[in-house]
């Protein structure tokens, strides 16, 4: 009898505490700030049609493995254990290193060198990088781009052992040798592993450089642009920023890291309604500072807005994936340009095509093989296969947005081409972009892609595409306008 109940206290303390992350789930709720990431939300019985949600129960399953009551104590203790007694991370996006550093799982394969960009896609980067500066150039605008280097590029000697880079270039390395010397381009890597400094430029448990990593990064970018830099001194430390990658594996505890600040006295100050550095559009003003300046920055951006923001007499700052290439030159505008991205995103390049009015251009003298299909010969004629197409074109604020793909046998002889888009007599030269997102293929890569803004007074029933190609022939083809994908502005 003592026997039995004995197994019915066991078995009903066991429930309760089975049934504890459940019960107090209203209570304890994760915060999302903290994993840096968006948690699966609750999912609903119907969808937005009416029907029955065949997903629901996985949907559900997904939801409650990321709400339950106490899980973040939970995970941090697995981190814990997982870390000091194996020396692994239990968290994909984070690489555990030695002594105390932490890397973003996502810039492995940079690292690795692991599914690199091709030679082709790092010209199509340079060629729309070319595009920029020749647009910034024409509105009477310097432009300068440069890349923030992962974390484990500078530092790679607190890498894991079993990390071992393969042959060959990197994306990073493959880029800055075709832009060495192009006038254009800040060696940002050159520039911190020039520094020479005794305090590490990157945080131990962040993704990010710290305020004297992004400084040294800001006076490399004012020494390239020929400007003056203010000088900033009289660093202090401080165990007061909460690193990005410790808090995805010890979401419970508030882990610190060392941030780094000056005495330099600031006088910038924000337009508008400012939030937070990670805003999509800030904009600064400076008594201090001279000229103005169009930043386009992603999160290594906020570190270094400070700087900027005190050299400038004006700022914008912007996190827009699309580069929207407004107010440059003339009067009021900005005179100067800086493109900033993450080593990791260099992709992004050839993904999105910047905000602009495709520049107009003329044909070439020569002429082109006009293309009418694939050879035939048991009709002994070219046969047209629109399947190997892709052609959309949708409304796009002031202009129409026209981008898709090409076959990939109008590239010949070589890596760099340009792509020609001739429309109601005018021709404009397109952006070598692969709109992954706006194409249903988010995630894939494709060399032979084309992106570009035409003004909307420009007809398009027709489009006539020219591919030049280097040292081969150059190769064009007309668009009838019911191979044309468009979407009416609803």
């Amino acid at each position: 009898m003592e026997n039995k109940i004995l197994y019915r206290i066991y078995s009903g303390a066991f429930i309760a505490m089975c049934l504890v992350p459940s019960v107090l789930m209203p209570f304890f709720r994760p915060d999302e700030a903290k994993e840096k990431r968006k948690l699966a939300e609750a999912p609903k019985i119907r969808t937005e049609d009416g029907k029955l949600n065949a997903e629901y129960f996985s949907q559900f399953e997904d939801w409650f493995s990321e709400h339950f009551a106490f899980r973040q104590a939970l995970v941090t203790a697995d981190g814990r254990l997982k870390t000091a007694v194996f020396g692994t991370s239990p968290n994909k996006n984070v690489i555990y290193g030695s002594n105390g550093w932490l890397y973003y799982g996502e810039t492995a394969d940079n690292y690795l060198r692991l599914d690199t960009l091709t030679a082709h896609e790092i010209s199509n980067i340079v060629h729309n990088l070319e595009m920029m500066r020749d647009y910034c150039t024409a509105q009477g605008a310097s432009f300068l781009f440069t890349v923030a280097p992962n974390k484990n590029t500078v530092y790679p000697e607190n890498m894991p052992s079993n990390y071992v880079p393969a042959e060959g270039r990197s994306d990073l390395e493959s880029l800055t040798n075709m832009l060495s010397g192009s006038g254009y381009y800040c060696d940002m890597k050159e520039v911190l592993l020039s520094a020479g400094s005794s305090i590490p430029l990157y945080h131990l448990t962040d993704t990010h450089w710290n305020n004297m990593g992004a400084y040294v990064g800001y006076t490399g970018l004012m020494k390239a642009l020929g400007r003056d830099y203010i000088s900033c001194g009289g660093w202090t430390s401080r165990n007061d920023r909460l690193g990005d990658l410790a808090a995805m594996i010890y979401p419970a505890e508030e882990a610190k890291d060392r941030q780094v600040y000056t005495d330099y006295p600031f006088t910038y100050t924000y337009l508008g309604n400012f939030r937070a550095l990670d805003d999509i559009d800030i904009r600064t003003v400076s008594e201090n500072g001279q000229g103005s300046l169009l930043m386009f920055r992603d999160s290594y951006g906020e570190a270094i807005l400070q700087y900027m923001a005190e050299t400038f007499a004006s700022a914008s700052f912007t996190r827009a994936a699309n580069y929207p290439m407004t107010g440059i030159g003339g009067e009021g505008g900005a005179d100067t340009v800086i493109l900033e991205i993450v080593e990791r995103n260099l992709v992004n390049l050839q993904k999105y095509a910047p905000l602009m009015a495709a520049p107009e251009t003329s044909l070439p003298e020569k002429p082109a093989s006009v293309y009418a299909g694939r050879f035939s010969e048991r009709e002994n004629q070219n046969i047209i296969d629109w399947t190997e197409f892709t052609v959309k074109a949708e409304p796009s604020g002031q202009y129409t947005h026209i981008y898709g793909e090409l076959p990939c046998f109008f590239f010949r002889g070589g890596d760099d081409h340009r792509i020609l888009v001739t429309a109601d007599g005018r021709t404009f030269e397109a952006f070598l972009c692969f709109e992954d997102k706006l194409l249903g293929r988010e995630g894939e890569r494709s060399a032979y892609g084309f992106s570009l803004y035409l003004p909307q007074d420009v007809t398009y029933t027709d489009l006539r595409m020219t591919v030049l190609n280097s040292g081969d022939t150059d190769i064009c083809v007309t668009i009838p306008e019911d191979q044309i994908n468009r979407k009416d502005d609803t």
